[in-house]
Protein backbone atom coordinates (compact mmCIF):
# COMPACT_ATOMS: atom_id res chain seq x y z
CA UNK A 1 0.00 0.00 0.00
CA UNK A 2 1.16 3.42 -1.10
CA UNK A 3 0.44 7.12 -0.34
CA UNK A 4 0.87 8.17 -3.77
CA UNK A 5 -0.38 12.07 -2.91
CA UNK A 6 -1.78 14.47 -0.20
CA UNK A 7 -3.35 17.39 -1.32
CA UNK A 8 -6.74 19.67 -0.89
CA UNK A 9 -8.62 21.50 -3.70
CA UNK A 10 -12.74 21.94 -3.25
CA UNK A 11 -14.18 22.31 -6.39
CA UNK A 12 -17.39 22.40 -8.08
CA UNK A 13 -18.42 20.86 -11.34
CA UNK A 14 -22.06 19.85 -12.95
CA UNK A 15 -22.56 16.69 -14.83
CA UNK A 16 -24.10 16.10 -18.66
CA UNK A 17 -27.87 15.08 -18.72
CA UNK A 18 -30.43 14.09 -21.47
CA UNK A 19 -31.84 11.07 -23.02
CA UNK A 20 -29.45 11.86 -25.70
CA UNK A 21 -25.99 11.99 -24.09
CA UNK A 22 -27.49 8.13 -22.90
CA UNK A 23 -24.62 5.70 -23.94
CA UNK A 24 -27.58 3.48 -24.65
CA UNK A 25 -29.48 5.88 -26.97
CA UNK A 26 -26.00 6.14 -28.66
CA UNK A 27 -25.40 2.50 -28.33
CA UNK A 28 -28.71 1.95 -30.91
CA UNK A 29 -27.56 4.68 -32.79
CA UNK A 30 -24.41 3.50 -33.73
CA UNK A 31 -26.49 0.42 -34.93
CA UNK A 32 -28.57 1.71 -36.85
CA UNK A 33 -25.90 3.62 -38.61
CA UNK A 34 -24.35 0.29 -38.81
CA UNK A 35 -26.55 -1.18 -40.67
CA UNK A 36 -27.44 1.36 -43.13
CA UNK A 37 -23.87 0.91 -43.94
CA UNK A 38 -23.85 -2.75 -44.02
CA UNK A 39 -27.07 -2.60 -46.32
CA UNK A 40 -25.24 0.13 -48.46
CA UNK A 41 -22.31 -2.39 -49.20
CA UNK A 42 -24.65 -5.25 -49.75
CA UNK A 43 -26.65 -2.94 -52.57
CA UNK A 44 -23.73 -2.14 -54.30
CA UNK A 45 -22.35 -5.75 -54.24
CA UNK A 46 -25.85 -6.86 -55.98
CA UNK A 47 -25.68 -4.29 -58.25
CA UNK A 48 -21.90 -4.39 -59.28
CA UNK A 49 -20.99 -8.27 -58.74
CA UNK A 50 -23.87 -9.71 -58.69
CA UNK A 51 -24.15 -10.55 -55.00
CA UNK A 52 -20.53 -11.51 -54.61
CA UNK A 53 -20.20 -11.02 -50.50
CA UNK A 54 -22.09 -13.58 -48.36
CA UNK A 55 -24.86 -12.64 -45.85
CA UNK A 56 -22.04 -13.60 -43.20
CA UNK A 57 -19.51 -11.64 -44.05
CA UNK A 58 -22.15 -8.77 -44.78
CA UNK A 59 -23.19 -9.54 -40.53
CA UNK A 60 -19.76 -9.56 -39.46
CA UNK A 61 -19.06 -6.27 -41.34
CA UNK A 62 -22.26 -4.93 -39.65
CA UNK A 63 -20.86 -5.82 -36.54
CA UNK A 64 -17.74 -4.56 -36.88
CA UNK A 65 -18.70 -1.05 -37.67
CA UNK A 66 -20.60 -0.94 -35.11
CA UNK A 67 -18.17 -2.10 -32.51
CA UNK A 68 -15.73 0.63 -34.10
CA UNK A 69 -17.76 3.31 -33.97
CA UNK A 70 -18.41 2.69 -30.43
CA UNK A 71 -14.56 2.55 -29.82
CA UNK A 72 -13.77 5.80 -32.19
CA UNK A 73 -16.18 7.69 -29.96
CA UNK A 74 -15.02 6.37 -26.39
CA UNK A 75 -17.54 4.24 -25.26
CA UNK A 76 -16.34 1.76 -22.37
CA UNK A 77 -15.05 -1.72 -23.46
CA UNK A 78 -18.14 -3.29 -22.33
CA UNK A 79 -19.85 -1.61 -25.50
CA UNK A 80 -17.47 -2.47 -27.91
CA UNK A 81 -18.13 -6.33 -26.93
CA UNK A 82 -22.49 -5.82 -26.51
CA UNK A 83 -22.45 -3.78 -30.01
CA UNK A 84 -20.16 -6.20 -32.09
CA UNK A 85 -22.33 -9.52 -30.64
CA UNK A 86 -25.63 -7.92 -30.82
CA UNK A 87 -26.48 -8.34 -34.63
CA UNK A 88 -24.90 -11.60 -34.09
CA UNK A 89 -27.42 -12.69 -31.49
CA UNK A 90 -30.26 -11.18 -33.34
CA UNK A 91 -29.50 -13.29 -36.64
CA UNK A 92 -28.92 -16.27 -34.12
CA UNK A 93 -32.35 -16.28 -32.41
CA UNK A 94 -34.20 -16.06 -35.92
CA UNK A 95 -32.26 -18.83 -37.49
CA UNK A 96 -32.93 -21.28 -34.37
CA UNK A 97 -36.12 -19.90 -34.49
CA UNK A 98 -36.21 -19.31 -30.28
CA UNK A 99 -39.32 -19.18 -28.56
CA UNK A 100 -40.25 -15.61 -27.55
CA UNK A 101 -40.71 -17.02 -23.64
CA UNK A 102 -37.04 -17.83 -23.96
CA UNK A 103 -36.04 -14.45 -25.24
CA UNK A 104 -37.97 -12.63 -22.85
CA UNK A 105 -36.90 -14.60 -19.68
CA UNK A 106 -32.95 -13.88 -21.07
CA UNK A 107 -33.73 -9.98 -21.24
CA UNK A 108 -35.82 -10.14 -17.71
CA UNK A 109 -33.15 -11.37 -16.28
CA UNK A 110 -30.23 -8.80 -18.03
CA UNK A 111 -32.81 -6.16 -16.73
CA UNK A 112 -32.55 -7.23 -13.27
CA UNK A 113 -28.98 -7.97 -12.74
CA UNK A 114 -27.76 -4.87 -14.84
CA UNK A 115 -30.60 -2.34 -13.99
CA UNK A 116 -28.44 0.36 -12.44
CA UNK A 117 -26.19 0.42 -15.73
CA UNK A 118 -28.74 1.46 -17.67
CA UNK A 119 -30.52 4.08 -15.02
CA UNK A 120 -27.37 5.69 -14.01
CA UNK A 121 -24.73 4.26 -16.61
CA UNK A 122 -22.50 2.78 -14.51
CA UNK A 123 -21.72 -0.49 -14.88
CA UNK A 124 -21.12 -3.58 -12.25
CA UNK A 125 -17.32 -3.13 -10.89
CA UNK A 126 -16.20 -5.69 -8.34
CA UNK A 127 -14.02 -4.27 -5.79
CA UNK A 128 -10.64 -6.34 -5.69
CA UNK A 129 -9.44 -7.17 -2.00
CA UNK A 130 -6.23 -5.20 -1.80
CA UNK A 131 -8.72 -2.53 -1.61
CA UNK A 132 -10.08 -3.63 1.95
CA UNK A 133 -6.94 -2.78 3.64
CA UNK A 134 -6.23 0.63 2.69
CA UNK A 135 -10.14 1.25 3.18
CA UNK A 136 -10.23 0.12 6.77
CA UNK A 137 -6.42 1.95 7.45
CA UNK A 138 -8.69 5.46 7.13
CA UNK A 139 -12.38 4.65 9.03
CA UNK A 140 -11.53 6.32 12.40
CA UNK A 141 -12.16 3.58 15.53
CA UNK A 142 -15.08 4.88 17.14
CA UNK A 143 -18.04 2.38 17.21
CA UNK A 144 -20.86 4.76 16.43
CA UNK A 145 -19.14 5.17 12.78
CA UNK A 146 -21.39 4.82 9.97
CA UNK A 147 -19.95 3.81 6.14
CA UNK A 148 -22.04 3.41 3.22
CA UNK A 149 -21.04 1.94 -0.16
CA UNK A 150 -22.84 3.73 -2.53
CA UNK A 151 -23.50 1.21 -5.78
CA UNK A 152 -23.09 -1.99 -3.48
CA UNK A 153 -23.05 -4.56 -6.18
CA UNK A 154 -23.16 -7.89 -4.27
CA UNK A 155 -22.14 -6.56 -1.16
CA UNK A 156 -18.91 -7.39 -0.97
CA UNK A 157 -17.04 -4.07 0.82
CA UNK A 158 -19.71 -3.60 3.40
CA UNK A 159 -19.67 -7.23 3.91
CA UNK A 160 -15.91 -7.67 4.18
CA UNK A 161 -15.42 -4.71 6.39
CA UNK A 162 -18.25 -5.58 8.69
CA UNK A 163 -16.75 -8.84 9.79
CA UNK A 164 -13.29 -6.79 10.34
CA UNK A 165 -15.08 -3.94 12.69
CA UNK A 166 -18.38 -5.99 13.92
CA UNK A 167 -18.64 -2.90 15.95
CA UNK A 168 -19.29 -0.58 13.71
CA UNK A 169 -22.12 0.07 11.47
CA UNK A 170 -22.33 -0.52 7.48
CA UNK A 171 -24.28 -0.23 4.90
CA UNK A 172 -24.90 -0.56 1.01
CA UNK A 173 -27.53 0.78 -1.47
CA UNK A 174 -27.97 -0.46 -4.63
CA UNK A 175 -30.35 -0.15 -7.95
CA UNK A 176 -30.27 -3.40 -9.60
CA UNK A 177 -32.73 -5.58 -7.83
CA UNK A 178 -30.54 -9.37 -8.00
CA UNK A 179 -27.52 -8.22 -6.87
CA UNK A 180 -29.28 -6.07 -3.88
CA UNK A 181 -31.45 -9.77 -2.95
CA UNK A 182 -28.05 -11.33 -2.77
CA UNK A 183 -26.53 -8.74 -0.56
CA UNK A 184 -29.46 -8.38 1.90
CA UNK A 185 -29.45 -12.08 2.30
CA UNK A 186 -26.07 -12.27 3.50
CA UNK A 187 -26.57 -9.15 5.41
CA UNK A 188 -29.51 -10.81 7.24
CA UNK A 189 -27.11 -13.85 8.30
CA UNK A 190 -24.13 -12.16 9.28
CA UNK A 191 -25.23 -9.05 11.43
CA UNK A 192 -27.62 -6.64 12.24
CA UNK A 193 -25.47 -4.00 11.91
CA UNK A 194 -25.20 -4.83 8.26
CA UNK A 195 -27.81 -3.35 6.02
CA UNK A 196 -28.22 -3.28 1.83
CA UNK A 197 -31.39 -0.57 0.60
CA UNK A 198 -32.80 -1.27 -3.13
CA UNK A 199 -33.00 2.50 -3.99
CA UNK A 200 -31.08 5.28 -5.87
CA UNK A 201 -28.56 6.57 -3.29
CA UNK A 202 -29.44 10.44 -4.67
CA UNK A 203 -32.41 9.27 -2.25
CA UNK A 204 -29.73 9.01 0.97
CA UNK A 205 -28.91 11.65 3.19
CA UNK A 206 -25.16 11.86 3.31
CA UNK A 207 -25.51 13.32 6.30
CA UNK A 208 -26.29 10.07 8.19
CA UNK A 209 -23.07 8.66 6.77
CA UNK A 210 -19.28 9.42 8.47
CA UNK A 211 -17.98 7.90 5.14
CA UNK A 212 -19.47 7.36 2.02
CA UNK A 213 -17.36 4.91 -0.61
CA UNK A 214 -17.84 4.90 -4.33
CA UNK A 215 -16.87 2.94 -7.31
CA UNK A 216 -18.89 4.12 -10.23
CA UNK A 217 -17.89 5.97 -13.13
CA UNK A 218 -16.51 8.72 -14.80
CA UNK A 219 -19.57 9.80 -15.70
CA UNK A 220 -21.15 9.79 -11.94
CA UNK A 221 -18.67 11.79 -10.26
CA UNK A 222 -19.41 15.10 -10.75
CA UNK A 223 -23.17 14.94 -9.63
CA UNK A 224 -21.73 12.95 -7.04
CA UNK A 225 -19.42 15.41 -6.15
CA UNK A 226 -22.32 17.82 -5.71
CA UNK A 227 -24.39 15.79 -3.51
CA UNK A 228 -21.17 14.82 -1.41
CA UNK A 229 -20.45 18.91 -0.81
CA UNK A 230 -24.02 19.86 -0.03
CA UNK A 231 -24.97 17.27 2.75
CA UNK A 232 -21.99 15.29 3.97
CA UNK A 233 -20.64 17.24 7.66
CA UNK A 234 -17.78 18.61 8.20
CA UNK A 235 -15.05 15.87 9.15
CA UNK A 236 -16.65 13.16 7.03
CA UNK A 237 -14.86 11.06 4.73
CA UNK A 238 -15.61 10.74 0.83
CA UNK A 239 -13.70 7.81 -0.87
CA UNK A 240 -13.95 6.75 -4.68
CA UNK A 241 -12.11 3.88 -6.21
CA UNK A 242 -9.72 4.24 -9.36
CA UNK A 243 -12.54 7.59 -10.83
CA UNK A 244 -11.74 10.77 -9.51
CA UNK A 245 -13.58 14.11 -8.95
CA UNK A 246 -12.67 15.97 -12.92
CA UNK A 247 -10.77 19.20 -11.76
CA UNK A 248 -11.21 18.45 -7.67
CA UNK A 249 -7.83 17.58 -6.49
CA UNK A 250 -8.24 14.47 -3.62
CA UNK A 251 -6.43 14.72 0.14
CA UNK A 252 -5.28 12.15 -0.42
CA UNK A 253 -4.64 9.06 -3.21
CA UNK A 254 -3.94 5.61 -2.36
CA UNK A 255 -2.30 2.46 -4.06
CA UNK A 256 -2.98 -0.78 -2.98
CA UNK A 257 -0.10 -2.59 -5.67
CA UNK A 258 1.24 -1.26 -8.66
CA UNK A 259 -1.26 -2.35 -11.02
CA UNK A 260 -4.28 -1.60 -9.48
CA UNK A 261 -6.21 1.70 -9.80
CA UNK A 262 -5.73 4.71 -7.35
CA UNK A 263 -8.24 5.01 -3.58
CA UNK A 264 -8.80 8.77 -3.65
CA UNK A 265 -9.66 10.05 -1.18
CA UNK A 266 -11.63 13.76 0.23
CA UNK A 267 -11.96 14.95 4.37
CA UNK A 268 -15.06 17.05 4.01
Amino acid sequence: MEVVASKTRKGKLLPANGVFSSPVFLALSLQLLAFVLSYLLYAADRWQFGSLLSPYFLLAVHAGIAATLSFLLGMSWWWWLIQFTFPFAVVASLVFQLHPGFSLSIFLLLVLLFWSTYRTQVPYFPSKSSLLPCILEQLPARNDLRFIDIGSGFGGVSISLAKMRPEQSFFGVEVAPIPWLVSWLRAAVLSKKLRFYLKDYLELDFADFDVVFAYLSPVAMPGLWEKVRSEMRPGAIFMSYEFKVPGVEADLIIKSNLNDPDLYIWRI
